[in-house]
């Protein structure tokens, strides 16, 4: 009996707890509904479902697929607590049917009321794609955001926001329909107000702020500081050359900067970055002082020279007449370019009106200073024709210096109109050095010199009446030119060509250029360097002579005949005189 007892109790034991149990899971079943979030935790992570036990009499499962992340990556494990959404109770095999999206879903909704409610109404979200009039959010629901909703100023590339994460302000939102509203740009507003306050507190003439560059002009940067834009004009940029701002910022750059000018009643601020800095003309008198060799970059090309940036808000000027000793610069963007590296020496200093005058051919020795050791009066030189001109040609004696040959050293007797029917440029010629004039930068050629004047001993070769043979050389309205020997020349006028029965009334209608002629001097003036000629002077001359020896032969015969008869009148007087005396 007492065994019986014992078990009997054990039995009502056992009941009392199925009884409880079944309570229990009564209780859990009817507190569970279908619709409702509940939380569960994690007894199993399988291929393709997770397995979750919510307190139910049977487990629940979860496609597996909705606990990936967006960029792959499973954030699911044994022992998670996790909320889900009851969508049944149970199916055909007893299993609570569960969904982790659906609740996730449910309590961004949950989110986006409360949002709204409160004063902020902010939620955070990912931007995920571009849709037409705007972009789309997700917020853990999609959600749409308008794009003059975007940012504070018009957004010209959307896609470049794709992927970012950002805090947008709910506008309106329907549960029913599924739509929400966001908007970025009212957030930004009040951030904007909220630093704009905090930057007007702050901001004084003289303040040292930081900001980020808003917009760029071709006057200048606009720079937000906070709430509040600045203007930073190009002229306050830099101490230097600054040829526009692009060059020196871009947007979106943090930079610090000076307040020099605010206007609280307008609200508008000047700003200055080279103020951060000192003038570098306070030192321009001690760096480079008159005499100084400078090193620097040509910055800018003018008709009258180039400036040289030395340093950063220090430029120099090289005049055009200040860069060769020796070249003629027709414009200095022929010697220089911009961007080269210039080598210069300081020749003056005006610090107040902030000029520096420097030199590039002060580098370098003049070459005009030596060149009288180097080429005395009366050196031979030869040398390439540079430059062949209506006065002379110009020889190349050393690098950018010319000797002049003037058409009257080009000979001694010949009258050269034009050398360039002589001379050709690049043709190698030998003369002589006539004279320097170093302060001037002239160097005097001759070609004549090389030979001895012919008239040092023409009036002892030549003389009145001579009978001459020579080439004619050259034609003209009022005679022809006739070479006696090398560099001597005589004329014979237009007068003296013909005979005197026969005018000539052009040279070119009896004579041209390299004929053989004869004539008879007529004139020398060796002071004036002329020999007159004479063709009608020879001719006369020739017919002189004919005469004369034919009036010399009339006399010889008259000469002859008289002493015949004479003889004959001696004979007669002898034969008359016998005859006398035989008689």
């Amino acid at each position: 009996m007492e065994g019986k007892g014992r078990i009997n109790d054990e039995q009502v034991n056992a009941g009392e707890r199925d009884s409880g149990l079944r309570e229990f899971y009564e209780k859990t079943f009817r507190e569970i509904e279908e619709g409702e979030i509940i939380r569960g935790r994690v007894i199993g992570v399988g291929k393709e479902l997770v397995t979750i036990d919510v307190g139910y009499k049977s487990e629940g499962q979860v496609p597996v697929s909705e606990f990936y992340t967006r960029d792959g990556k499973l954030e699911v494990k044994e022992g998670d607590e996790v909320d889900v959404y009851l969508e049944r109770r149970e199916d055909d095999e007893g299993i609570i049917i569960l969904s982790k999206e659906k609740a996730d879903k449910m309590k961004v909704w949950d989110e986006v009321s409360r949002a709204c409610q409160r004063r902020d109404g902010v939620i955070e979200g990912v931007v995920v794609s571009r849709v037409k009039g705007g972009l789309t959010v997700d917020v853990g629901v999609s959600a749409f955001l308008p794009g003059s909703q975007v940012d504070l100023h018009p957004v010209r590339d959307l896609d470049k926001l794709i992927g970012k994460n950002f805090k947008f302000k709910v506008l309106k939102f329907n549960r029913r329909r599924g739509n929400i509203v966001l908007s970025r740009r009212a957030i930004l507003e009040e951030e904007r107000e909220s630093l704009r306050k905090e930057t007007l507190s702050n901001l004084h003439v003289e303040a040292v702020v930081e900001g980020t560059v808003k917009s760029i002009t071709d006057y200048g940067v606009f720079i937000d500081l906070g709430g509040v834009d600045g203007l930073l004009h190009i002229t306050d940029i830099s101490w230097g050359r600054v040829g526009h701002p692009s060059e020196r910022f871009s947007i979106g750059d943090r930079i610090r900067v000076k307040v020099t000018k605010y206007d609280e009643d307008t609200g508008r601020v000047s700003l200055g970055l080279r103020q951060l800095s000192p003038d570098p003309w306070s030192l321009v008198e001690e760096k480079y002082p008159v005499g100084s060799k400078v090193r620097g970059k040509a910055v800018s090309i003018t008709d009258y020279g180039v400036f040289v940036g030395m340093e950063e808000g220090v430029e120099g000027l090289v005049h055009i007449s200040e860069m060769s000793w020796t070249k003629k610069i027709r414009h200095p963007s022929r010697y220089v370019n911009i961007g080269d590296i210039i080598e210069a020496v300081v020749l003056n200093l005006d610090v107040e009106r902030k000029r520096i005058s420097l030199g590039m051919k002060q580098v370098e020795p003049n070459p005009w200073d030596v060149i009288e050791e180097k080429y005395p009066v009366g050196t031979k030189i030869i040398g390439q024709i540079k430059t062949v001109t209506d006065f002379g040609i110009f020889i190349g004696i050393d690098e950018g210096i010319d000797g002049l040959v003037h058409v009257s050293e080009m000979s001694w007797s010949k009258k050269i109109k034009n050398p360039a029917d002589i001379y050709k440029k690049g043709q190698e010629v030998e003369s002589i050095v006539l004279k320097i004039d170093r302060e001037n930068e002239r160097f005097s050629l001759g070609i004549k010199q090389l030979r001895p004047d012919p008239w040092e001993t023409a009036p002892k070769k030549y003389r009145v009446g001579q009978v001459v043979t020579g080439r004619i050389t050259g034609l003209t309205e009022f005679g022809a030119f006739m070479e006696l020997e090398e560099e001597l020349e005589g004329l014979i006028h237009v007068s003296e060509l013909g005979t005197d029965t026969h005018k000539v009334e052009r040279p070119s209608d009896v004579l041209k250029v390299g004929d053989t002629v004869t004539a008879i001097i007529i004139s020398i003036d060796p002071k004036e360097r002329k020999i007159g000629l004479s063709i009608k002077g020879l001719m006369r001359k020739r017919e002189k002579e004919e005469m004369r020896r034919y009036m010399g032969s009339e006399e010889e015969i008259t000469l002859k005949l008289g002493e015949v008869m004479q003889e004959e009148l001696q004979k007669n007087r002898s034969r008359q005189g016998n005859e006398d005396e035989k008689k």
